[in-house]
């Protein structure tokens, strides 16, 4: 009884109303529920192959099964007690496999699909339609495996669907794919060239369908791409000088279009190459370059280095152009073609000569030295001046627009010639030269020597040619001077008593030359301006000038038939002794130089005092009165008596033709001091005769003390008394 109690818990064997399969690995079961059941289990058994699914109610489904394979199928169903028996088996057979597709779009317009044979099929059906689900849906049935559906609209998105179906004409699992077409092949290629960058602009309108495009430049020696999901793109770097073929494609996950047609693009030629410039003769530039490919004209520019640019432009390929001395050219050289200009290529610069200098000027000319300035030239670096005399060069290099050629020879022609120099270009050797003479050669003075007639002539000694000297003789009271073409000249009019500086110098057109050396001329020592003789002593007369310029002593001579007297002093006066009384004499003085010149300045005729005269003898005349008598002596016809007393002077002047004179009215008593002179023609009064002294009271009482004396004994004999008793005083 208990073995019958738990039988009957038991869930109920469940029975399969049908089982079916509508996908190749599955197969539905569908059967009525089992009270108490929680769960089924459903078995497909293939042979030795069984696969059990757990399933909660119907319909159930076994998976993981073989495609076209039979099936025996059983369920269980399941409760807390346990489970129950499988259920009569039920037979059932998986339907086809789905074909496997290979789908591909071989063009803009046309899609193929492939798969590979399917188990137990006897045919297939595929059908295409836009992704988008416009437009017509085609649908083809065919037995083989691969299929081509044309006519498509390119770059579109369509989906494939595809399945087998067996004899029975049951359809399998259908499969399913999306394939795009490939795009279609893009228009309207437009191509623009940059010539500066050497890059080509490509661009077209866009293609329907295409992920991306890509442009192809194609020349005899290279390939250029460029890829872009836009509608241009740049190439670069074109080469210059070169034709290339340009197309583009587009593609997508489908594929490639065709390519378009080829656009053809010349680029801009090449820099010409072989650039060569060349200046001759000078001034004219020639500039020449070799033939470049696509060039079609060419154009040369040429810069000066002070901003101003020409150019030409040709066919060919040289260039002529006039050029300046002294300036820096800059050339390029471009071709020219449709496309535009070449790309830049090197650019050369030739520099012209340096200019010539044209205003040189000589500031200074001498002897032996030639001073030269010009203004400054364009180019010029440095500056070369040369002078040649025949054999010999002289040269100065400087920097600066002025040159100093020395140790030149005088009066001699140099062709002088300034080259300017620049380190790039050189000398410019076609600088002409000009001639300039050296001023002349200093004349040496050979001989000074003076005439009769007071000219001092100058002899000199010279090599220059065609020259004219000037001697000069400086010294302090002034400037004299002569001049001369030949060798000598004479001075006049030279201060007496001066000392000179002579030199000669020596003029041509070319300058004057350095003085000679100089040599010392003195003249004559300068004249008394004035002559006094004075007769100091009846033998000495005092003879006195004014000092002259010059004179360093002087000789004074007096001359007669009698005889000679000579002084020599260094001062302005002589006296001069021996002289004889009433005589007529020369006198002359003679000026001596500190260098032994003299100079005979003065003769005058001097005619002697007369002789004082003798046997001067007094005799009383009455109280108050003497008689002076006298010899007269040579030379003189007129005296003059003179008494000097304490009490005045008394004066007697004879007549003429008499030795005596009377003189009254004196006081008695007195001394007084006689004296006879000769008067002389001027009516000077001599005063150097001997005086004599006298006693007044001896005098006019001698004849009566002593009466055995004769007057004049008396009076010589007071006179001798009157000496001897002066004598005893002073002692």
């Amino acid at each position: 009884n208990t073995k019958t109690v738990q039988w009957s818990n038991f869930p109920k064997i469940p029975t399969i109303d049908q089982a079916y399969s509508k996908i190749s690995n599955s197969i539905t079961v569908e059967w009525a529920t089992v009270p108490g059941a929680t769960s089924y289990l459903l078995t497909a058994k293939d042979g030795n192959t069984v696969i059990e699914t757990m399933v909660a109610n119907s319909p159930g489904t076994v998976t993981g099964l073989k495609a076209a394979t039979l099936y025996q199928i059983t369920i269980r169903s399941i409760s807390p007690a346990g489970r129950s028996q499988a259920s009569p088996p039920k037979q059932a057979k998986t339907v086809l496999a789905a074909p496997i597709l290979q789908v591909s779009s071989p063009s803009s317009d046309s899609i193929l699909v492939q798969w590979e044979a399917v188990y137990m099929a006897i045919g297939f059906s595929v059908s295409i339609m836009q992704a988008n689900g416009l437009g017509r849906i085609w649908k083809e049935n065919t037995t083989n495996t691969s299929l081509t559906f044309t006519s498509l609209a390119a770059g579109t998105l369509y989906t494939i669907k595809a399945y087998a179906w067996n004899a029975n004409g049951t359809p399998g699992d259908d499969s399913t794919c999306d394939q795009r077409t490939s795009p279609g092949t893009p228009a309207n290629i437009q191509v623009s060239f940059d010539s500066g960058a050497l890059k080509a602009s490509v661009s077209w309108a866009p293609t329907e369908g295409a992920f991306n495009y890509t442009v192809m430049a194609l020349s005899d020696s290279s390939r250029l791409s460029c890829s872009t999901a836009f509608s241009s793109c740049t190439i670069y770097p074109l080469q210059c000088g070169t034709k290339y073929l340009i197309s583009v494609s587009a593609s997508n996950d489908a594929g490639s279009s065709r390519s378009t047609s080829a656009v053809t693009l010349k680029t801009v030629a090449c820099a010409p190459g072989k650039v060569a410039i060349q200046e001759d003769p000078p001034g004219h530039l020639s500039v020449a370059w070799s033939n470049v490919d696509l060039g079609d004209y060419y154009v040369a520019f040429v810069k000066s280095d002070d901003g101003l640019e020409v150019h030409c432009n040709t066919s060919l390929t040289q260039c002529n152009f006039l050029s300046e001395c002294g300036f820096t050219y800059f050339i390029s050289v471009f071709a020219y073609n449709k496309a535009g200009q070449s790309p830049l290529g090197d650019v050369f610069n030739y520099t012209t000569a340096p200019c010539c200098p044209s205003d040189i000027n000589p500031v200074l000319v001498s002897s032996d030295r030639v001073e030269i300035v010009w203004s400054p030239v364009r180019g010029a670096e440095l500056y070369e001046t040369k002078a040649v005399d025949g054999f010999n060069v002289v040269e100065c290099n400087d920097t600066a627009p002025a040159c100093t050629l020395s140790a030149l020879e005088c009066d001699t022609k140099y062709n002088i010639t300034v080259y300017s120099f620049s380190e790039v270009r050189g000398s410019n050797t076609s600088c002409t030269s000009q001639f300039i003479t050296t001023a002349p050669c200093s004349p040496e003075i050979k001989n000074i020597s003076k005439d009769d007639f007071s000219m001092v002539h100058v002899r000199w000694q010279s090599t220059n040619d065609e020259a004219t000297y000037t001697v000069t003789a400086r010294g302090e009271k002034g400037v004299h001077q002569c001049s001369s073409a030949g060798e000598s000249c004479a001075l006049g009019g030279l201060p007496c008593g001066s000392l000179f500086a002579v030199t000669a110098v020596a003029e041509t057109p070319a300058g004057r030359s350095l003085p000679s050396f100089s040599v010392p001329l003195e003249t004559a020592p300068c004249c008394s301006a004035s002559l006094m003789v004075t007769q100091v002593t009846q033998s000495v007369i005092n003879v006195s000038w004014t000092v002259g310029s010059g004179a360093l002593t002087y000789v004074t001579v007096l001359q007669s038939q009698m005889g000679q007297s000579k002084c020599h002093t260094h001062q302005n006066h002589c006296l001069l002794g021996c002289i004889a009384c009433g005589i007529n004499y020369t006198v002359a003085v003679k000026a001596v130089s500190a260098t032994g010149l003299t100079a005979d300045c003065a003769y005058q005729s001097y005619s002697s005092s007369a002789c004082c005269p003798l046997g001067v003898k007094l005799y009383r005349l009455g109280p108050n009165g003497i008689r002076i008598h006298w010899q007269a002596s040579r030379g003189s016809a007129n005296y003059s008596t003179d008494l000097y007393g304490s009490k005045g002077i008394f004066t007697c002047a004879p007549s003429a033709g008499l030795s005596f004179c009377d003189v009254t009215e004196i006081p008695c008593g007195d001394v007084y001091t006689v004296m006879v002179s000769p008067v002389a023609e001027t009516g000077l009064k001599l005063t150097f005769c001997p005086k004599k002294i006298y006693s007044g009271q001896f005098l006019f009482r001698g004849c009566s003390h002593y009466p055995w004396l004769s007057c004049s004994d008396s009076l010589l004999f007071h006179y001798l008394a009157f000496q001897f008793f002066k004598t005893k005083r002073n002692f």
